[in-house]
C-alpha cells in the first residue's frame, strides 16, 4: 500500500511539473507565431533558389486547413497508438516472465 502511495505522489508531481513547463512556455512567447516546418521550408528554398521546381506533386491534396490539420492529428495519434500498444506489450511479457 506504501509503494502506491508514493507512486501516487511521484504522478502528482510530475504532472505538475509538465503543467508548469507548458504554461511557461506559453508565457515566454505570448506573441509569437506558430507554424509549420513546411512553411519555413518553402521560404528558405525560395531565398536560395527562386526558380526552384518540386520533383513531384502531392498525391492527395486536402481541400482546407481543417482536413489537413484533422489528418495531421489522425497520422499522431496513430502513431502515439502503436508506440504505446509496443511499450505496453513489452512491459506485459517482462511482467509475465518474471512470474
Amino acid at each position: 500500500m506504501e509503494k502506491n502511495k508514493s507512486k501516487t505522489g511521484i504522478n502528482i508531481i510530475l504532472l505538475l511539473a509538465v503543467v508548469a513547463l507548458m504554461v511557461g512556455a506559453l508565457l515566454i512567447n505570448q506573441h509569437g507565431e506558430y507554424g509549420g516546418s513546411d512553411g519555413e521550408a518553402e521560404n528558405v528554398i525560395a531565398e536560395i533558389n527562386p526558380d526552384y521546381q518540386p520533383w513531384f506533386n502531392s498525391l492527395l491534396e486536402p481541400k482546407s486547413g481543417e482536413i489537413e490539420s484533422l489528418l495531421f492529428t489522425l497520422q499522431g495519434s496513430l502513431g502515439v497508438g502503436i508506440i504505446t500498444y509496443i511499450l505496453g506489450y513489452y512491459k506485459g511479457k517482462n511482467k509475465n516472465a518474471v512470474n
